[in-house]
């Protein structure tokens, strides 16, 4: 068992109805709607770029006024502020598209244009001003940074490559460093050669590190999305009962209504007429759907307090049902201290949701034996969720929790599944009626089922641990298993008596 196992509700019909969709279904709609979304492989709105590059040209003219005017470098000042002139224009340029919509949207080829101009600009004001003896050639790092953080993976290798194109430029030609004229400044060639490695390894390591934050960051905000996704249809599913009651309330007085006016069309009509035959039909058919109302109002799934809690032992078999069948067994225990009743808790869809994402997750991985057990004391409740499969990794139990971490192996619904497909690929003699019923595989593969359930479960105040599973003594194997507790306080999950 593993605790990084994407599993959201497997291919059962009660399960489907109520847990929702699959979990690639939910994360492959999540991945849909995210590549339309504003991100980090979108950009930079142009109005943002505009921002940064005014702040950039702002600088550049104080340092180019400072040293020449305050310090009196003899740097060449004019063809320095054509070059950040040059700047100037472009950015008035790119204020005039601001104005249109879609330029203040985000936009991955404008972000990846401006910031290779930036670079070309920087490197043409570092060429008249030293080159790399100038100090200030460290802000070669700057765009490629911002491009590893804020672009794909093709645009930011370009801009990267670029800005090691102008440090190798600059070690080969520039102009000499301006400085004082009474004083002769020159750097040797070893400390330029060195400066050019510096610039190198800070591109390459600094966007490195920048593209990993971002990209973890991505998959981080991803996986909340998708986790927030699950929530939202397992609450519309929970929705429906309470729509449905208060429908069959609304609906009650016009069906009066219809029953009245057909009794009296009834009593007016001839017996054996039409008419009477009309009355009748009308007056069945209204009595049935009187029954059906009646039952839906008696039966709501939605919110009301009255139909919103369930005994405790009901809850875990409610877990638990959908998966069972694949060759184990499920074992659920409810142990309360002695003389006191099992508490009645309160049926949220996060802790629904949650349970079974776990139990489908201990099932593909047990071999023989799943408990699912409730410890009730004073003051806590605590579920947990035990399995004799070779439990955790190593190298997955410091990474519990997190999004897209999983070492799935072949669950035994897809391993049923495999052997259904490989039986139908060839001449079977066994009649229909001696044909195993259909197998659905699990879900899984992107390691988003533990962080989906861990992320419901603690929303509602409980706290998710793990550790051993089912002691060696109480199976047949010497696997030690896996175990996953999930512990509230009692007000959090228990109705009040």
């Amino acid at each position: 068992m593993t605790s990084t196992e994407d599993r959201i509700a497997p291919h059962f019909p009660d399960a489907q109805a109520r847990n929702g969709l699959g979990s690639n279904s939910l994360a492959q709609d999540a991945l849909d709607g995210w590549r339309e979304a504003p991100r980090r492989g979108r950009g930079f709105s142009l109005r943002t770029l505009i921002v940064l590059r005014w702040l950039t040209i702002l600088g550049q003219s104080a340092a180019i006024l400072t040293a020449h005017q305050g310090l009196h470098f003899p740097l060449p000042l004019w063809p320095c502020l054509i070059v950040i002139a040059i700047s100037a224009a472009v950015n008035v340029g790119a204020m005039a598209r601001v104005r249109r919509l879609e330029a203040s949207l985000p936009d991955g080829r404008t972000t990846a244009v401006h910031l290779g101009f930036d670079i070309f600009q920087l490197g043409i004001l570092l060429a008249l001003t030293g080159g790399l003896e100038n100090p200030f050639c460290l802000l070669l790092v700057a765009p490629v940074t911002i491009a590893a953080a804020a672009l794909p993976m093709r645009q930011a290798l370009f801009l990267g490559v670029l800005a090691l194109i102008a440090v190798g430029v600059l070690f080969f030609w520039s102009e000499p460093l301006p400085w004082r004229e009474y004083e002769d400044f020159h750097l040797p060639q070893l400390y330029r050669l060195g400066m050019a490695m510096a610039l190198v390894t800070g591109v390459v390591f600094t966007a490195g590190y920048a593209w990993r934050v971002a990209a973890d960051a991505e998959k981080l905000e991803l996986a909340l999305a998708t986790t927030q996704d699950v929530l939202q249809r397992e609450q519309r599913l929970a929705a429906l009962g309470g729509l449905a009651a208060a429908a069959a309330h609304e609906l009650g007085t016009p069906l009066a209504t219809i029953q009245v006016v057909a009794k009296e069309l009834q009593r007016a009509s001839a017996p054996g007429s039409d008419a009477a035959e009309d009355a009748a039909l009308i007056l069945q058919q209204a009595e049935r759907c009187r029954g059906i109302l009646t039952q839906l109002s008696q039966q709501p799934e939605g919110d009301d307090a009255l139909y919103a809690d369930v005994a405790l032992k009901a809850l875990l078999e409610e877990v638990v049902e959908p998966h069972r069948g694949f060759d184990l067994e499920f074992e659920v225990l409810v142990k309360t201290p002695p003389g006191q009743p099992a508490p009645r808790v309160r049926r949220m869809p996060e802790v629904v949701h949650g349970l079974s994402t776990l139990v489908e997750n201990a099932a593909d991985f047990a071999r023989t034996t799943v408990r699912v057990q409730a410890l009730v004391d004073a003051g806590w409740i605590e579920i947990d969720i035990l399995d004799d499969g070779p439990g955790f990794a190593s190298d997955i139990l410091p990474r519990l929790g997190e999004p897209y971490v999983t070492s799935r192996p072949q669950g035994k619904a897809r391993q049923a599944l495999a052997a259904q497909i490989a039986a139908a690929a060839r001449p079977s003699k066994r009649k229909p009626a001696e044909m195993e019923a259909p197998i659905a595989p699990s879900q899984g593969g992107m390691g988003l089922g533990f962080f989906i359930a861990r992320t419901l479960l603690e929303r509602t105040g409980g706290s998710v641990s793990v550790g051993q599973g089912l002691a060696q003594s109480e199976t047949k194997g010497a696997q030690r298993g896996a175990r996953v507790a999930v512990r509230w306080a009692r007000p959090a999950l228990e109705v009040p008596a």
